[in-house]
């Protein structure tokens, strides 16, 4: 059974940093993208940031130059590293694989950022 678990949120004030980290497990296939969406109350989800096996990123706009997604593959493991923080950075995000069969959520982690 695949498991994707997330860990490292928390609240902080604006202008602050905090790493997330995402393992996953239980696979036998290898992981293509990693990566992580958001989602603030009364909004839609919204992707964040993703990575490749390759190394490929992608970022939303709002978050160019303050965040930075990186990842293990020994590991099987996917960070983000939140600089800058913002209150509009506020939300549950969610840590999601891709395989060639399919895509994997977390449970999401909190991340509140007060101003």
């Amino acid at each position: 059974q695949v498991q994707v678990v997330e860990s490292g949120g928390g609240l902080v004030q604006a202008g602050e940093s905090l790493r997330l980290s995402c393992a996953a497990s239980g696979t036998a296939f290898n992981i293509n993208t990693m990566g992580w969406y958001r989602q603030a109350p009364g909004r839609q989800r919204e992707l964040v940031a993703s990575v490749t096996r390759g190394g490929n990123t992608n970022y939303a706009d709002s978050v160019k130059g303050r965040f930075t997604i990186s990842r293990d593959n020994a590991k099987n493991t996917v960070y983000l590293q939140m600089n800058s923080l913002k209150p509009e950075d506020t939300a549950v995000y969610y840590c999601y694989i891709t395989t060639f069969a399919s895509a994997f959520w977390g449970q999401g982690t909190q991340v509140t950022v007060s101003s």
